[in-house]
């Protein structure tokens, strides 16, 4: 299994302009996978899944010791290098094309 680069896109690409960094994925019930969940759509080790919701800021821990919840249109687009999807759907535009394809893809209702 090929592993991709762990540095899909330049940190100044993900950073919001409030200097804050990325804001957060919001996501709904039907969105979230788990770890082996997103390991298995992706074909990915657990570390670089692990790295990607880290870098990307696509997946979150509710609390410490939770089970970590995975934004699957997220996932889909890093894995894919969507930057500008990736920057649409942290905007919230779920149903702007580019973003819905994605959602479309995964049988996900955006």
């Amino acid at each position: 299994m090929t592993e991709m680069p762990g540095n899909l896109f330049t940190g100044s690409e993900l950073l919001a302009a409030d200097g804050l960094g990325p804001w957060p994925i919001l996501m709904r019930r039907d969105d979230i996978i788990c770890l082996k969940q997103a390991c298995h759509l992706t074909a990915r080790t657990e570390k670089t899944i692990r790295g990607w919701c880290k870098q990307y800021g696509i997946g979150s821990q509710p609390c410490p010791g939770a089970p970590l919840e995975i934004s699957a249109p997220a996932l889909e687009m890093v894995r894919r290098g969507d930057i500008a999807a990736l920057e649409l759907l942290r905007e919230g535009r779920r149903d702007h094309p580019r973003v819905k394809r994605y959602f479309d893809h995964l049988g996900i209702v955006p």
